[in-house]
């Protein structure tokens, strides 16, 4: 027997295709129905579930089970690790169709925050982890996301955090710049302007109660040259995870 499935937890399996099970049903699920999909005995199956009820990740209802609160897909995306789990995917997508860095952001709890970075092999990476917060402004990301807050809370953020000059290629007119992406600007871009040799390209992700972006880096010489076909994949990108996420927001219902 390989290795690998040696280490396999049977009941842990069986656990899980159980509520696949449940997941795939569009109606509550009696435990026998349940042991017979799953080709267990109703012993077996009545053990899995009280258990899979008890943790949040089934919920009895009177006529048969249903998946609980605690299932991932019905928590919805304000919990990180859902939130996460529904950008990976795009952002792998985007990073290898563009053979770019790929970066998600968003605004919460009212600073512009890096929620994930995908790499594409062999592209540099620029290292907003630790500045996105100070320079924002200084990053198309970070103006997209900006762009998106009301008046107040743009008033509010910007007051928190005065301009920073992060390269000696900083854009003037920067509020400007803000001014017009709330006239309905679709990306935004930056030219060297958080790290030399890079530049930003940038778009909005709009769902409910979400406020996000979409970037890569490339470098200043296939901006010049593919920016309107880079600006459109991100924007297809962008819609897909917005549904997505709209998805992940909206209260879930079994009928």
């Amino acid at each position: 027997m390989p290795q690998d499935r040696q280490t396999l937890i049977s009941s842990v399996q069986r656990a899980l295709k159980l509520v696949d099970i449940v997941a795939a049903a569009t109606r509550p699920l009696p435990v026998k129905a349940i042991a017979n999909a799953a080709g267990l005995s109703l012993g077996t199956a009545y053990n899995l579930t009280r258990t899979l009820v008890h943790e949040g990740y089934l919920a009895a209802e009177p006529d048969g089970l249903v998946l609980g609160q605690h299932f991932p897909g019905l928590r919805g995306a304000e919990h990180a690790g859902v939130f996460l789990a529904v950008v990976r995917q795009t952002l792998r997508q985007v990073a290898a169709e563009q053979e770019a860095t790929a970066y998600l952001a968003r605004f919460s709890a009212g600073e512009v925050r890096l929620v994930d970075i995908v790499d594409h092999t062999g592209a540099p990476r620029p290292e907003l982890w630790a500045g996105l917060a100070d320079g924002a402004r200084s990053t198309a990301l970070g103006r997209q996301i900006l762009a998106q807050l009301s008046r107040e809370q743009r008033a509010e953020y910007l007051t928190r955090h005065p301009p920073v000059r992060v390269t000696p290629r900083p854009r003037a007119g920067q509020s400007a710049q803000l001014n017009h992406l709330r006239r309905g600007s679709e990306s935004t871009v930056d030219r060297e302007e958080y790290r030399l040799g890079h530049s930003c390209v940038a778009v909005p992700v709009r769902a409910p109660g979400v406020i996000a972006a979409l970037a890569v880096t490339v470098s200043l010489d296939r901006l010049d040259t593919g920016l309107d076909a880079i600006s459109r994949q991100l924007r297809t990108a962008a819609s897909t995870l917005a549904n997505q996420l709209g998805g992940a927001t909206r209260p879930k219902f079994t009928i």
